[in-house]
């Protein structure tokens, strides 16, 4: 019959797809059987550093693999020193620095001119810095690094797109609370740093309303002057005709001797809150939200390569939250414990993940527990021979071609770090012991000031939030979103 002409069809099939899987199954590996080749050394690309006679910083790294080239200015700025009722200030002046056009190119003549030589110029503030940056094949750079001064040095700020781009931050801030996990990244700096601190305050309705075209113009004009800024420039080019370009487009730039009066002094950090639970209802969830941490530190500490060491153990596949709360207890979907430096400013040591609602309090335990373990027990031979590997192997990522290369070298300038911080980082970590670990887990990771945020449905979370400890008080954080105002 016609199904028996099929099976013998069939049958040899099967076997060879059998016999496949049996091989492979046979030859895979666990882990830790897996041998990493000894870390390549870094070597820097050669590279040209020099000032203009306006105090602008210049680095030069040729890069002759494709007929491109690409840049970086650096501007001290950032918006933690944007007014705290005008939050939003400094992303919105990021924005329309590019987007609101020039004094000689309007923004659609400026799009039309850079995307008619595949070209980029983009622009930005974080946190700590603003930057511009600019893309081009070698044969345009002439037009597009003379767009790319322009809008670092006479930008328009069309009024009708700093309006845009208010518009299109108060449209993020309805849409704020749809995602958990954006929920938690938000609302856990804020029981960290505090509600009002620069590194965690939100931009609202308010603040915005608070934010005025002359607003944007003002602190454009306060921090963006040469001797204020680092430019970078990686590619194909000759370096005495880029020197000459430079010279051209942003040698007659007058320097501000009043920028560095300009730059408020930092904040001391402290801790808001310490210790506590904490919880953001959500009644439509069937999983919980985890973060726990407390302040940490800055990346010059001289502990930075053991605390780095450390995170290698806690986290990734082989790490010890991954074997013990995902795989033993099955309690995660993801869960990580990472120490989380800042160059001027202290991070955090933050840990967390998902999980169902009714494991929301055993996630938390386990968590809890091997925070404890690796305080109190040393780690073993293997765990820190595995860690220093993973580390220093996925340091090098960092350095894959001459753009992130330079990029590291104009962030350690631009913070005050030293040109051999790569060195010494990748020495620390190499020479780091059992004992330096254990001691950066017992100086550092702190049981007694972790805060804990659950963003999850506490109908769901069961044994409740309240059961963690015998005084334990859960205290309830409203992330409504204020209504603006009617004027």
């Amino acid at each position: 019959p016609r199904k028996y002409w099929i099976l013998l069809l069939v049958l040899p099939f099967m076997w060879l797809l059998f016999n496949a899987v049996t091989v492979t199954a046979q030859s895979a590996r666990h882990y830790t059987d897996l041998e990493f080749l000894p870390a390549p050394e870094i070597v820097l690309p050669p590279f040209d550093r020099f000032e203009l006679e306006n105090g602008m910083v210049v680095y030069l790294m040729q890069d002759r693999e494709l007929p491109l080239v690409s840049g970086t200015a650096l501007i001290r700025t950032g918006d933690r020193f944007e007014p705290g009722n005008q939050a939003g200030l400094g992303q919105i002046l990021g924005q329309v620095l590019r987007t609101g056009g020039t004094k000689l190119h309007s923004p659609d003549e400026l799009n039309e001119l850079l995307e008619r030589r595949a070209a980029s110029v983009e622009t930005g503030v974080d946190t700590t810095s603003a930057s511009a940056s600019f893309n081009a094949l070698s044969q345009d750079l002439d037009e597009v690094f003379g767009l790319f001064a322009e809008v670092l040095r006479i930008p328009a700020f069309a009024p009708v797109q700093i309006e845009l781009a208010k518009r299109q931050q108060a449209g993020a801030i309805a849409r704020r609370n749809d995602s958990p996990s954006t929920i938690a990244s938000r609302e856990f700096p804020k029981l960290i740093y505090g509600e009002n601190s620069p590194y965690a305050r939100t931009i609202e309705y308010e603040t915005l309303s608070n934010i005025s075209p002359s607003d944007v113009v003002q602190f454009y004009q306060r921090y963006f002057h040469p001797n204020n800024m680092i430019l970078g420039i990686v590619g194909d080019f000759e370096t005495a005709e880029m020197r000459s370009l430079i010279e051209q487009k942003f040698g007659d730039w007058k320097r501000d001797t009043t920028v560095g009066q300009n730059i408020p002094a930092l904040s001391p950090t402290s801790q808001a809150k310490q210790k506590g639970i904490f919880f953001v209802e959500r009644s439509q969830l069937t999983q919980s939200t985890i973060q726990i941490g407390h302040l940490g530190g800055e990346l010059n500490s001289p502990d930075y390569p053991a605390l780095s060491v450390l995170n290698g153990v806690m986290n990734g596949f082989g790490g010890r939250l991954f074997n013990q709360v995902r795989s033993r207890e099955g309690l995660a979907y993801s869960v990580y414990g990472v120490w989380s430096p800042r160059f001027d400013y202290p991070g955090m040591f933050i840990a967390g993940g998902q999980t169902r609602s009714e494991a929301t309090v055993p996630f938390i335990q386990s968590v809890f527990r091997e925070i404890e373990r690796i305080r109190m027990e040393p780690i073993t031979a293997e765990e820190l021979k595995y860690a220093q590997d993973t580390t220093l192997n996925s340091f090098i990522f960092n350095f894959a071609d001459p753009s992130q290369t330079l990029s590291r070298l104009m962030r350690y300038e631009y913070y005050g770090y030293p040109e051999d911080f790569i060195f010494q980082y990748r020495r620390g970590v190499e020479e780091t012991t059992i004992e330096d670990v254990q001691r950066g887990a017992q100086k550092y990771l702190n049981p007694d000031q972790l805060v804990t945020l659950v963003v999850g449905n506490a109908t769901e979370i069961n044994p409740p939030l309240s059961s963690l400890t015998p005084d334990t008080t859960v205290t309830s954080i409203d992330i409504s979103i204020p209504e603006p105002s009617r004027s």
